[in-house]
């Protein structure tokens, strides 16, 4: 049988400049021949799969491509060729535009055809009944009244600059689900090749131990209901107060039920959504890699620098690309109201850091200014979005883009430790986040901060000979100094 992945469908987007890939299942040994833009290839199908290659082309729109094994033709009509942009991550990347600020009017009024999305579907383990609906209702959308409201909300304000500047079409391949750890993303295989994979493959061995699946079924069963009932209480709270904050709904109808039990059907375990989901959509030829994700990952963040890079390396893997350009959120502050900061959120946000500067062909768009305290998803995605798109300028369009400031050295001076910055900052409003510094011993101290345009000396008298440095590294922070272009210093650690 010779069945196209889901992902192609009338109105896809593939993507300009790069081998086009089209794949799907097929009888061993059965010759698919595909034609497209006057074009025409064949490939045999080997182990179930086929997998046919067509050259790099241009942008362009009114596009059909055609499929045939001699037995079985698909024929998909208005294909257009521009950029395709696969959103990954968790919540705050799941976070969809009918619930972001300026979603409700954007999905009744924007009409831009040439803009569409596709909808991995949410799945944790692959059955034959699911194989059947996705093959039915999987579909590329147009971003027309009404139509996009599942949309990621960070992707769309991303995709609407693209658009806007790059005067292309534009495609998003959604693939997230939040709560999730980097390591449900990553191959099982690759993740038991180091020391960051085996702990995250321990702690789920450890969780689960010999738990059947009927064990976790009915656990599974007990905590939908506990769900329930909280969302009911939540509603009806938002009923009677609309403009409770999250803070108040949180002490009103209590902490939201997390985490759900582990097990082998779980979407949080290792290993597991690579499979049921990014795979799916694997090998789609891709213009770059959107990902929002850490939040979860903020319980080890020690090994986050390592596990991230390996689920890059994974996917460029996977998608066949090994230059695929990868770009990332860096997390905002959060931490929830009365509790103590543990700095577990600076720490992930050192790793990804450390991850953006090591490893080639990735962006880090600074948004430590956007988080809310009390609420780890705010709603205004616009700015993450549009920050998105600056990092993607040099990385992917070979552009200048607007970066932030950040940390360029140190060197010691009389009186304290010299930091040198990339530009000139200046300070707007009032601010908590704290500069520190530490001798040899590592002991960080609150420091005192003198702004020199390009430079700020910091000194302490409880740290007369300082030689490491670092600046908002807690989990919450007012942040109030900014570049002339209206970006956020970046936090930095300086060892």
């Amino acid at each position: 049988m010779f069945v196209p992945a889901p992902v192609f469908s009338d109105h896809m987007i593939l993507s300009r400049r790069k081998e086009i890939r089209i794949f799907g299942t097929a009888d061993e040994g059965s010759l698919i021949t595909g034609t497209l833009n006057g074009l025409s290839t064949t490939a045999k199908a080997e182990d179930g799969r086929f997998l046919l290659l067509f050259p790099p082309m241009e942008a362009g729109v009114d596009h059909i491509l055609s499929l045939t094994d001699g037995v079985t033709s698909y024929t998909f009509t208005d294909v257009a060729i521009g950029d395709v942009f696969l959103a990954g991550g968790q919540s705050n990347m799941e976070l969809e535009l009918q619930n972001a600020d300026e979603g409700p009017q954007l999905i009744v009024t924007h009409n831009d055809p040439l803009l569409r999305s596709f909808y991995v579907p949410k799945v944790p383990t692959l059955t034959d009944d699911f194989l059947v609906s996705e093959r039915q209702h999987s579909c590329w959308k147009l971003c027309q009244p009404g139509q996009i409201k599942e949309i990621s909300a960070v992707a769309y304000f991303f995709a609407l600059k693209v658009r806007k500047e790059q005067d292309v079409p534009v495609g998003i391949i959604g693939c997230n689900w939040g709560g999730t750890s980097a390591s449900c993303w990553v191959e099982e295989e690759v993740l038991r090749q180091n020391a960051s994979g085996q702990v995250y493959m321990d702690l789920y061995k450890e969780k689960v131990g010999s738990k059947t699946e009927a064990q976790y079924d009915a656990e599974q069963a007990e905590y939908d209901q506990r769900i329930a009932a909280w969302c009911k209480r939540a509603d009806e709270l938002k009923a009677a107060n609309p403009a409770i904050s999250q803070n108040e709904l949180n002490k009103a109808a209590g902490d939201y039920p997390w985490p759900p039990p582990m097990g082998c059907k779980s979407p949080y375990r290792p290993a597991g959504l690579v499979e049921t989901m990014l795979k799916r959509v694997a090998p789609y030829s891709l213009t770059a890699l959107l990902f929002y994700q850490g939040e979860e990952d903020t319980a080890r963040p020690e090994w986050y620098e390592m596990l991230l890079t390996t689920m890059v390396l994974n996917w460029r893997k996977l998608f066949a690309d090994t230059e695929l350009p990868f770009l990332n959120v860096q997390l905002p502050v959060f931490k929830n109201e009365g509790e103590d900061d543990y700095s577990n959120w600076a720490d992930l946000r050192y790793q990804q850091w450390k991850v953006y500067r090591h490893l080639r062909h990735s962006g880090l768009a600074v948004t430590i200014d956007c988080g809310e305290l009390g609420n780890i998803h705010p709603t205004d995605k616009r700015t993450i979005g549009e920050r998105l798109y600056q990092v993607a300028l040099p990385v992917v369009y070979g552009k200048p883009g607007k970066t932030s400031v950040y940390a360029t050295g140190k060197y010691p001076v009389d009186g304290g430790l010299m930091v040198t910055l990339s530009d000139t900052i200046h300070e707007k409003g009032e601010a908590t986040a704290t500069f520190e510094i530490a001798g040899a011993n590592g002991r960080y101290q609150k420091a005192s901060a003198q702004l020199l345009d390009d430079r700020i000396l910091l000194s302490c008298d409880a740290v007369p000979y300082p030689t490491k440095a670092r600046y908002a590294h807690l989990n919450y922070v007012t942040v109030n100094l900014f570049g002339e272009n209206g970006l956020p210093l970046a936090p930095f650690v300086l060892e």
